[in-house]
């Protein structure tokens, strides 16, 4: 909240929107009416509404004040509040409502943990929360996270508020666990007595039992000094099965200064620096070991000596000193130290292996039967990397004890999962599954209720080939025709043997190199390869005339059919094209209205390309294209994740039906865990199950491709002018109270429309006000834009300029025309396809235009304009794989310049909020938020106000 003033002596008026005691009583069942009053944020009309219950009918007010305001409550006991509490909370809880309970949390965690003490507070028994350690940290972050609406009220509840809230709703879930005492004469009878009781209230002279209470607690409680007394706990000697738990003296301020007990005892080493801190330090060890022992009982044996050093254990008694008491020592206060070797303890886990079984080999000589083909199993438990042996297994079931000693190595083991292991490996130890199920292993365990993870699965053949990940170096090269005029780099010759590898066994595949990397050669290369058809390649419409080039240049016996247009064919006439052809280009747009129609041909092959077109499993051109049947499918690539896991499942769903299971299934136990909770385990699932079908090289491994340059990305930050700043402001203003005001799907179309105004603003008045002004001196943008080019053009480069906004690039196209009086070429959705040829040939030429004004729509796939070594992102479309995409234009193979990547962003603004953003959540396949700008529709309005709003420094000086 803004600065407020406060009106001190202010006569309070009754709220005009607080619930009637009716309605309290309706809501909550319990409690004593009253009414009291709250300092609450006013402005001129009345109080303002809390944001997390009403949405607000008008804007902010800018001029505020706390106002007194008298409200009808009910007096709940703590007891009842932590009833109210622990129930379903409203529809739409409050800030203090659901601060409240996570206090209430809190109270039952301090119960359940024990951390309480009987004390006596102003004449009542009380159960009092002992505060140490993370606790205390605990209790200081609820506090700093105390609504102002909790604050509002400085009457009834003065100072700090949560230790008086916490001790209250504590000491109501301790009494409601105990059961009541018998009545007692002497005061701490009584006491004790009143712990039991629903008030707590202790009658009659309590004498001295305060203070003495009060003394208590303190001794109680770890002393704040420099020193503390340290627990470390020792592995045991390879000889011997006794674990030792060793006392140490710590300095507080610096936890890696400690001395051994035994140094303690004798003032020397390191000893002598802690005596610097304080000038008794065994004093302070002996203390704190007895403070230690009412949290750790067993440390009674070990303190029957005059100087105690450590407390030697079993097994058992070392896995409760990790488990339970080095948690207990650590909240009061103590230190703790553990074994890294224990901390990093290897994971149970099974191990799957198979091997073709004759079976299955014929079935491969005989040309393949891919994930259908018959495998020996036998599964086999492992903790970490180590395969277990038969008597190590037996000695494990033997063990009493989580922690065992194995291999020379304590490990720590679950001993319940440990037994489900063993049972399942007795009902389903060995047999015969399909390659299919072997990748689907983990999922099936988990169906059957082993909740043991698969730590690694090897085969022999080709799918241990594959596992490995060692399948593309083994391959066998695949010759080419000498009509096939290309000459493959070494990772194309291997992509080549790869896919032909997985067409002989009937595998699907995704090949996800890197834009500009080559896919299109490397698949021409295997249709001419393997001489059979016919193929049906299906694309953007954008790209089809990129194919039917390429395919003209590298393979020109290939007999090439184009699907596509107006005057496309159908029924018999297809059916005959089909049959004279090697290979069919089509689109998406094609496959879904003649989808039947194709589905009833014999395709040898089908291949997408820029298959992320389909990453929407549901939509129409998805169901589509996996409706085609084929022998072997290819999905082309670079970006097989954009935005979620969900998109790979549709991916590999066209490549190998059925290898990730339903999508819900996917979703549940992939894609969830992953994304939410990064799942090591899960991922690692994941990785195994898709990385045989997948091969993916990028431009950057020189290892791939040493000869082509860098690629050098950076933010150029502009600054607004005063016109652009005043009209950023307008629309800002004007559409944040219509979004305020509105719903459902008018308020994320008003979102989406604000959003892209306010871009219009960033980058030219003109664009926003569509008036047909002057362009020179009025944007930031515009101006960098010209430096940028004045600087390329002098060294003879060429650039590239993206822009969502087709009108935008109109106005640029005229503009910079005239500023550098040379031709423009301007690429946008209305250009033929051979008007859109035409301009890329003349870009590439030698004396074509340096400046290249593109749509990102219309130009972001399907180009290559490497004469460009400069490429600028005007505005932005916020999907870094989009504009990705779109700088792969220019940074592909044939580029022989270091490629120079510049991103506009307006200082200040949505654009520099949002470019922030991304790069900070920048995780999954390099992209976590949703395509295009729909994920900002879902904010709540205070965050679009945040995202929206202009800073004092988004505006430049005027020249």
């Amino acid at each position: 909240m803004p600065a407020a003033d406060v009106r001190p002596g202010a006569r309070p008026k009754k709220h005009p929107f607080g619930a009637s005691a009716e309605t309290l009583r309706k809501v909550f069942g319990t409690g004593d009416e009253f009414s009291f009053t709250l300092l609450l944020p006013s402005s001129g009309t009345g109080p303002v509404a809390a944001p997390e219950l009403v949405r607000a009918t008008a804007g902010r007010p800018k001029k505020l004040k706390l106002a007194p305001w008298t409200v009808n409550a009910l007096a709940l006991t703590p007891a009842e509040a932590m009833r109210v509490l622990g129930e379903e909370p409203p529809e739409t809880p409050s800030g203090s409502w659901r601060w409240m309970a996570s206090v209430a949390r809190f109270a039952r965690s301090l119960a359940d943990r024990g951390q309480v003490l009987p004390g006596l507070v102003d004449g009542h028994a009380r159960w009092i929360p002992q505060l140490i350690g993370a606790d205390a940290d605990h209790t200081r972050a609820l506090h700093q996270a105390m609504p102002s609406a909790v604050r509002a009220e400085n009457a009834v509840l003065p100072g700090d508020l949560v230790p008086v809230v916490l001790t209250a709703l504590t000491d109501a879930t301790v009494r409601d666990r105990l059961a009541e005492s018998p009545p007692g004469k002497t005061p701490a009878e009584r006491w004790l007595r009143a712990l039991t009781t629903p008030d707590g209230r202790v009658d009659g002279d309590l004498g001295d039992l305060g203070e003495t209470l009060r003394a208590w607690h303190r001794s109680a409680a770890p002393p704040a000094g420099p020193l503390r007394t340290c627990f470390r706990l020792a592995l045991p000697d390879e000889d011997d099965d006794d674990w030792r738990v060793e006392f140490f003296l710590q300095a507080t301020a610096d936890p890696s200064l400690t001395a051994s007990a035994a140094e303690v005892w004798r003032g020397t080493g390191a000893a002598k620096l802690l005596a610097r801190h304080a000038q008794h330090p065994e004093e302070v060890l002996l203390a704190g070991l007895g403070r230690a022992s009412r949290v750790y009982p067993e440390l009674d044996a070990a303190l029957r000596v005059s100087a105690p050093a450590e407390l030697k254990t079993d097994p058992q008694g070392a896995y409760r000193f990790l488990r339970q008491s080095a948690n207990a020592l650590t909240l009061a206060g103590f230190g703790v130290q553990l074994p890294s070797a224990l901390q990093r303890a290897p994971e149970l886990g099974l191990k799957l292996k198979a091997s073709s079984s004759a079976k299955g080999q014929s079935a491969v000589v005989s040309g393949g039967m891919g994930l259908d083909e018959i495998l020996n199993y036998q599964w086999k438990l492992a903790v970490g990397e180590n395969e277990l042996t038969e008597d190590e297994i037996a000695e494990l079931a033997r063990a009493k004890a989580p922690l065992v000693r194995l291999r020379g190595k304590w490990v720590e083991l679950d001993n319940a999962r440990l037994r489900r292991a063993l049972t399942f490996l007795e009902r389903a130890g060995e047999g015969e599954m399909t390659a299919r199920d072997l990748l689907q292993a983990d999922s099936a365990l988990a169906e059957q209720g082993v909740d043991v993870p698969v730590t690694d699965v090897a085969a022999d053949g080709w799918l241990g080939d594959v596992l490995a990940g060692t399948i593309e170096d083994r391959l066998a090269p695949v010759s080419t025709p000498d009509s096939f005029t290309a000459t493959l780099r070494p990772y194309q010759q291997r992509g080549l043997a790869w896919l032909s590898f997985l067409s002989r066994l009937g595998l699907g595949g995704c090949l996800a190199d890197d834009m500009g990397l080559g896919k299109t050669v490397q698949l021409l290369a295997l249709i001419a390869a393997e001489g059979t058809g016919p193929n049906l390649l299906v694309c953007p419409m954008s790209v089809v005339g990129n194919w039917q080039r390429e395919a003209a240049r590298f393979t020109p016996d290939l007999r090439v059919y184009v699907h596509h247009g107006s005057g496309r064919v159908s029924g018999d006439d297809l059916a005959a094209k089909v049959a004279e052809s090697d290979l069919v280009i089509t689109t998406y747009g094609v496959v879904s209205r003649q989808n039947e129609e194709l589905a009833a041909l014999g395709w040898h092959r089908v291949v997408l390309d820029e298959a992320q077109n389909i990453k929407n499993s549901a939509s129409k051109q998805a169901r589509a294209v996996r409706a085609l049947p084929a022998a072997h499918r290819v999905a082309l690539t670079g970006t097989p994740v954009e935005n979620r896991l969900a998109e790979l499942w549709s991916v590999m769903e066209f490549a190998n039906p059925g290898l990730l299971g339903p999508a819900s299934t996917f979703r549940s136990k992939f894609a969830v865990p992953i994304e939410r909770d990064k799942n090591p385990t899960v991922t690692a699932a994941l990785r195994r199950r898709t990385q045989p079908f997948i091969l993916r090289r990028v431009k950057t491994d020189k290892q791939i491709i040493s000869d082509l340059p860098d690629k050098i990305e950076m933010t150029e930050v502009c600054q607004l002018t005063a016109e652009q700043g005043s009209l950023y402001q307008a629309v800002v203003s004007d559409m944040m109270q219509r979004i305020e005001n509105s719903e459902g799907m008018e308020r994320r179309g008003l979102v989406l429309s604000t959003l892209s105004r306010l871009k219009q603003v960033c980058n030219h008045p003109a664009h926003l006000l569509k008036d047909g002004s002057r362009i020179p001196g009025r944007s930031g943008k515009v101006a960098r834009l010209e430096e940028i080019l004045d600087e390329a053009l002098s060294e003879g480069d060429k650039v590239l300029c993206f822009t969502q906004f087709a009108e935008f690039g109109e106005m640029l196209r005229a503009h910079l025309t005239a500023r550098f009086e040379q031709p423009v070429l301007f690429l946008h959705g209305g250009v033929t396809k051979s008007q859109r040829d035409a301009m890329v040939e003349r870009f590439q030429s030698d004396a074509g235009p340096p400046i290249f004004v593109l749509s990102l729509k219309a130009g972001g796939v399907g180009l290559n304009l490497t004469a460009a070594s400069h490429v600028v992102h005007v505005d932005r479309w916020w999907n870094p794989a989009v504009e990705d995409q779109a700088t792969d234009r220019a940074f592909r193979i044939g580029q022989r310049r270091n490629v120079q990547v510049r991103k506009f962003v307006c200082a200040g603004t949505v654009e520099d909020r949002i470019d922030a953003m991304i790069r900070q959540k920048k995780a999954l396949a390099e992209m976590v938020v949703g395509t295009g700008e729909d994920w900002l529709t879902e904010l709540s309005t205070d965050a679009l106000r945040e995202m929206f709003e202009l800073t004092p420094d988004a505006v430049g000086e005027a020249a």
